[in-house]
């Protein structure tokens, strides 16, 4: 499937929620990157963060909304061949992905 010349509709409230909760992580978590770049944050305060703001959840709402404009839109080949793609992610967590603080390469 060619997905350059492809466009896809959302409603315009939808779109606008995606992107506001898009944007609160990642201002979000710069800032907490920048915590704990200067000491001043740990681990700790990133899953308390993660929990507190109910990132997981948000994430998969976005991902949702996403997903119905898709469904909505595409054929059930074009959507199998997207899933396929989505599917060859990197996954936290997954022995093909090495976590950042074991690897001793650096």
């Amino acid at each position: 499937m060619d997905m350059s010349s492809r466009e896809i509709r959302m409603p315009l409230s939808e779109v606008v929620a995606v992107l506001q909760d898009l944007n609160e992580f990642v201002v979000s978590l710069d800032r907490l990157g920048s915590r704990q770049a200067a000491g001043t944050a740990d681990e700790y305060t990133v899953g308390k963060f993660i929990a507190d703001w109910d990132v997981a959840r948000r994430l998969a709402r976005a991902r949702g909304v996403i997903s119905v404009a898709l469904d909505a839109q595409l054929s059930e080949e074009d959507n199998a061949e997207i899933d396929a793609l989505c599917d060859q992610g990197h996954f936290y967590g997954t022995d093909s992905v090495i976590s950042p603080s074991t690897d001793q390469s650096g």
